[in-house]
């Protein structure tokens, strides 16, 4: 992903609200499944780490990342988004 991509993804997360937030469970298989099927929809997510949720919210972006195949586009304090293209029919288009 290019400077410019990733410029663009997080102008687009800016204004989205979290859709799914992350507690005291921490990174658990049905939270992973839960934001797979989720960007597969979206393609463009944020998610809310909770304050009682322990773990540091950068892990959890590069396991999350890991487990869907995804791309960090940021982590700001408990927020984090994540990016993966829908091969079948892309939403976002990238400017040129």
């Amino acid at each position: 992903m290019t400077s410019k991509e990733r410029a663009y993804l997080k102008g687009l997360a800016m204004t989205m609200d979290p859709i799914l937030s992350l507690g005291k469970a921490s990174l658990t298989p049905e939270f992973s499944e839960s934001v797979a099927e989720a960007i597969k929809k979206r393609e463009l997510i944020k998610i809310n780490v909770l304050k009682n949720c322990t773990d540091d919210p950068k892990e959890i972006a590069q396991t999350l990342a890991e487990r869907t195949r995804s791309t960090v586009v940021q982590v700001i304090g408990r927020k984090i988004v994540l990016y993966k293209r829908n091969q079948e029919k892309p939403i976002i288009e990238f400017p040129k």
